[in-house]
């Protein structure tokens, strides 16, 4: 869920749910094998329901920031 208020709030951030069960290719190609399973710019995975602030780290990771960085000016 927070993948999706993100996404209502920034341009740069979409979101899509997705039932593995009825797209089982994708749920292949993203290797999932419990569910809910996040995955953030292809190169983050995050597996079941963890507190928000764990995705929110992801996140940063994901963008090459470490928390409480400034954004550059090209963001």
């Amino acid at each position: 869920m927070l993948a999706h208020r993100l996404a209502v709030e920034s341009d740069h951030i979409t979101a899509d749910m997705v039932e593995a069960t009825e797209f089982p290719q994708l749920a292949i190609n993203y290797q999932v094998r419990g569910v809910p399973r996040t995955v953030i710019n292809q190169t983050q995975f995050v597996d079941g329901m963890v507190p928000e602030p764990v995705i929110l780290q992801m996140l940063l990771m994901a963008l090459g920031r470490l928390e409480g960085e400034e954004a550059s000016a090209e963001d």
